[in-house]
C-alpha cells in the first residue's frame, strides 16, 4: 500500500471477507470504515443498501470504495431467495453509483464484487478474463447483471474493477469449515464424479490481491481473484484428509448430495459446478501468490 492511500470504505463489511479486509488494512495503518445494516463499533456506519442518507459523507471521506454487499448464495434457490440474491447486489451497486456520482470528492477507485461462478462449468478449458465463456443460468445471469449495473455507471474520476472471486478458504468463514466438518466425520470423499474443478484462493492472498489492485492503476475491468492452480474435487478432498490425518472419506454421489443440500438448506452447485478459473490479469501484472497450491494453503489453515 502506498503512503498516499489513507481511507478505505467497505460496504457490506460485516461478512467474512469484509472483516478479513478490515483487519488486513488496519494492521497496515490505514483508516477503515464499514457500511453495514447493524453497526457495532465506532468505525461502522449505518446504511440500508437501498437509499441515500447520512452515510454518503463517507463516500467523500474514502479514497477506496470496496463493495462486498449481497445476500449469501449458501441457501436454497427458491423464488424468494433468488429475487433477494439478485436485488441485494443490484440495489447496493446502484445506490453506490448514485452516491459516487454526486460526490464532490469521489473515491479514486471502486472495487465491486463479482464471482468466478460467472463462467460456465468446465472440466477442460481454463477460464481467463478475456477467453472465459460466460453462460446462461441463474447464477451466471446474476453476475452478468451485477457487472452490467456496475460498469454502466457514468463515472469520470473513479477507476473501477470487478473482482470475479473464487471460493475463499479461511479459518473463520468460506467453504473450508464445512469441508472440514465433512472430513472429520469420514464424509470427506469425492463429491459427485470428483472431476469437477475447484477454484479457490487463500484468504491472505485474497487480501493481498485487493491491495495489489489498489496499487496498480493500470488494472481496470473484470479481474479473476483466484489461485493460479484450480484442483479437481477428488484431489482437494484427498489433500484435506491428509492434512487433517483422517484415514478415509466416504464418497458422496450426486443423489446423496442433493438430499443433503435440501436438509441443510443449500444448493449442490457450490460443490458440483466445475470452476476452472485462472487469474491471468493478476499474473500478467506481476502478482505473486503466497499460497499458489492447495497443499500449502491447507497447511496454513
Amino acid at each position: 500500500m502506498d503512503g498516499n492511500t489513507k481511507h478505505i470504505l467497505i460496504a457490506g463489511g460485516r461478512g467474512f471477507l469484509g472483516l478479513e479486509l478490515h483487519d488486513y488494512f488496519q494492521s497496515r495503518g490505514l483508516a477503515v470504515k464499514l457500511l453495514t445494516r447493524r453497526p457495532r463499533a465506532s468505525n461502522e456506519v449505518f446504511w440500508d443498501g437501498k437509499h441515500l442518507g447520512e452515510w454518503m459523507k463517507e463516500i467523500e471521506w474514502a479514497d477506496i470504495l470496496i463493495n462486498l454487499a449481497g445476500k449469501s448464495v449458501n441457501c436454497r434457490y427458491t423464488d424468494k431467495n433468488k429475487a433477494e440474491i439478485l436485488s441485494s447486489r443490484i440495489d447496493t451497486t446502484a445506490i453506490l453509483c448514485q452516491a459516487v456520482s454526486q460526490a464532490s470528492n469521489p473515491p479514486a477507485l471502486w472495487i465491486n464484487s463479482s464471482s468466478a461462478t460467472t463462467y460456465v462449468h468446465s472440466e477442460y478449458q481454463q477460464m481467463t478474463e478475456d477467453e472465459g465463456i460466460i453462460g446462461d443460468d441463474f447464477s451466471m445471469n446474476v453476475c452478468k447483471k451485477w457487472e452490467t449495473e456496475f460498469f454502466s455507471c457514468n463515472l469520470e474520476h473513479t477507476r473501477r474493477v470487478a473482482t470475479r472471486t473464487s471460493i475463499v478458504l479461511g479459518k473463520s468463514g468460506g467453504a473450508l469449515p464445512m469441508l472440514r466438518r465433512l472430513t472429520r466425520f469420514f464424509l470427506g470423499g469425492k463429491q459427485g464424479g470428483g472431476n469437477q474443478y475447484f477454484s479457490w484462493i487463500h484468504f491472505e492472498d485474497y487480501c493481498r490481491a485487493i491491495d495489489f489492485i489498489i496499487n496498480n492503476p493500470g488494472i481496470v475491468g473484470p479481474v479473476n481473484v483466484t489461485s493460479p492452480n484450480p484442483v479437481k474435487n477428488e484431489h482437494l478432498m484427498k489433500k484435506l484428509r491428509k492434512t487433517m490425518k483422517v484415514p478415509f472419506g466416504i464418497p458422496q454421489p450426486k443423489w446423496l448430495l442433493e438430499l443433503g443440500a435440501r436438509v441443510i438448506g443449500t444448493e449442490t452447485e457450490l460443490l458440483l459446478k466445475s470452476r476452472n478459473v485462472v487469474p491471468e490479469r493478476l499474473l500478467e501484472n506481476g502478482f505473486e501468490f503466497k499460497h499458489p497450491d492447495i497443499e500449502s494453503a491447507l497447511k496454513g489453515l
